[in-house]
């Protein structure tokens, strides 16, 4: 078996009081924060460089995306970035700016959860990316290495498939939430 080299990209801030999590350690809480800034600046960047326009809609889908580890569903996500005390956005206008925002590589959507999540590093499209959803606190992982590349290309070479898009959804507990059980 090949061991696999792990480049895990954290999920962000749990909710320390019902998760006994504490919130000066939590390794998820830092590394988000750290994460999040570095990547809204790299989707400026990479809108700028591609001649695309990073909306105010989409910009705030992305912040909200950011602002949260687990995954948000479309209709939450216009609850959270409508105007307060407006009109709620229309869904049509959240889904198009939710598909430039996976189309760009800036979001994944889980299947699994019909939701979304804010990438938080920069891979290429035919990268292999595993979501570790914990089924507890609700974060998700993002984690990518080569030998999963190689592993679900061998299985597709196999099959004789051509994938159009390599995602692996596995649920399970994240450390601290199996810490806290113990």
């Amino acid at each position: 078996m090949t061991k696999m080299q792990s480049n895990t990209h954290p999920h962000g801030e749990h909710d320390h009081a019902s998760n006994a999590h504490d919130a000066g350690t939590c390794r998820h809480a830092t590394d988000h924060r750290e994460h999040a800034a570095r990547a809204l600046a790299r989707a400026e960047r990479i809108c700028r460089e591609r001649g695309l326009r990073l909306t105010p809609i989409r910009r705030k889908a992305l912040e909200a995306l950011h602002a949260d580890h687990r995954p948000i569903g479309a209709y939450d996500l216009a609850d959270r970035i409508s105007p307060e005390g407006g009109r709620r956005l229309a869904p049509i206008s959240i889904y198009r700016a939710l598909d430039f925002l996976v189309e760009q590589g800036f979001v994944h959507r889980l299947s699994s959860k019909n939701a979304y999540v804010a990438c938080l590093h920069g891979h290429g499209a035919n990268e292999v990316v595993a979501f570790l959803i914990c089924e507890v606190c609700g974060g998700v992982d993002e984690d990518s290495s080569p030998a999963m590349k190689k592993a679900v290309a061998a299985i597709a070479e196999t099959r004789q498939f051509s994938p159009s898009h390599q995602m692996v959804e596995i649920v399970g507990r994240c450390e601290h939430c199996r810490s806290v059980a113990s």
